[in-house]
């Protein structure tokens, strides 16, 4: 599926190697790491680059500074975290570029690791245009360079695309892109069937390359959430005051002409939850998928019947894709069709991938994550990849 170097392909010994990790992680208000489990994906390179003998300088991104330094923002606790899950020191740059941050990677000995500041304190991370240097003087910092970024693979972003340009030859994937692209590309390539897609989240602008794709793939698709109503709009029904995106009406008529010409059964929501506001403490009422939904009203999940019937649906599937939720839970009063989903396809005989985003938030607040047999650490890297079968920032890398 892959013919690029891995980790494991590079000479690492004696080596400096910068690492692109995705540290973004989430924070509490308070500005403390609310869940770690993506400094956790990236520990089995880390380690394995340390017990090769190599020295190590990681870079990441966290949060939306939009260039400028943000102290919230700063990876310093991040390195802090990292001390403890490695037990083992972490150095910390204030900075990620410059003649301090140069000096502290040239004095880096084997097996010690150095975390950068931000990437996104520089404009230029995201806008690489905005100004050249800043990848040369990253570039500068390592010997050899390694992706670990999986959930940033899909951008063009100066440390997971420019910076792997200046490595000719000594370039490669970490274990966790790997593992990502091999289990997706497997997966997509060869499905055990009846292989099924449950598609959800509030727009259907964003996934409409991803269910077109599907739709050449799967045996059904299931969609709910907020794009469901532009479906539901597109084939004649008053939706009231559900959110819609008019300028796809057109592409909505287009998916529904597309799966029944392929024979593949696409299941829109057989009754709705509709409240008169998004608030915990709106009225609601339960009606038929099929009737008008009033003025003043709008659709905020899917309903119980809904569940019960996909639910009856997927019961013999033996591959099950899930990106999206299927109403706005992150409303208590509106998350019962997210969860129920949740728990079903945990406890389901099939091969269960869940493509990033909210849906990985509604079974981690489950508790629910080790029941799945893939979850990926990239939403739109992973429907990206899903959609198009590679992605810029690995394509970048050394070939075999």
């Amino acid at each position: 599926m892959m013919n690029k170097f891995s980790i494991q392909d590079l000479q690492l010994k004696d080596q400096q190697v910068l690492m692109r990790v995705d540290f973004n992680v989430p924070l509490t208000r308070e500005g403390a790491i609310a869940d770690d489990s993506r400094i956790k994906a990236a520990l089995t390179s880390i380690q394995y680059v340390v017990n090769q003998g190599g020295s190590l300088v990681l870079m990441s991104h966290l949060g939306r500074p939009k260039g400028k330094k943000e102290a919230r923002l700063s990876l310093q606790p991040i390195a802090k975290r990292l001390e403890e899950l490695l037990e083992m020191p972490v150095l910390f740059a204030e900075d990620c570029i410059g003649p301090k941050v140069e000096a502290m990677a040239e004095n880096l000995q084997p097996k010690e690791i150095l975390l950068l500041e931000n990437l996104r304190f520089y404009e230029a991370e995201k806008c690489p245009e905005k100004d050249p240097s800043f990848a040369e003087k990253l570039a500068k910092l390592g010997d050899v360079y390694i992706n670990e970024a999986f959930g940033t693979s899909h951008r063009k972003h100066t440390s997971t695309y420019e910076v792997a340009k200046q490595f000719n030859g000594k370039s490669a994937t970490g274990f966790l892109v790997e593992k990502e692209i091999a289990f997706l590309g497997n997966v997509f390539e060869r499905p055990k069937r009846p292989f099924f897609a449950i598609i959800g989240g509030a727009k259907i602008s964003s996934k409409l390359g991803l269910i077109r794709n599907l739709i050449e793939k799967v045996d059904g698709l299931f969609i709910g959430g907020g794009m469901s109503y532009t479906l539901l709009k597109a084939n004649g029904q008053k939706v009231g005051d559900s959110i819609v995106e008019d300028s796809e009406i057109e592409n909505a008529k287009e998916i529904s002409k597309i799966s029944s010409s392929k024979a593949v059964k696409l299941w829109l929501p057989s009754d709705i939850v509709i409240a008169e506001s998004l608030s915990n403490e709106a009225e609601t009422q339960i009606i038929n998928g099929k009737d008008a939904i009033p003025d003043g009203w709008q659709g905020v999940s899917v309903g119980p019947k809904t569940c019960a019937d996909w639910k009856e649906a997927l019961q013999n599937a033996q591959t099950i894709f899930w990106n999206g939720p299927l109403g706005a839970f992150e409303y208590p009063q509106f998350a019962d069709s997210t969860y129920e989903m949740a728990q079903f396809l945990a406890q389901s005989i099939a091969t269960t991938i869940v493509g990033g985003g909210d849906s990985v938030s509604a079974i981690q607040q489950l508790g629910l994550l080790p029941q799945f047999t893939h979850v990926s650490t990239g939403g739109g890297a992973s429907l990206e990849f899903i959609e198009f079968g590679h992605l810029p920032c690995v394509d970048i890398l050394t070939d075999r």
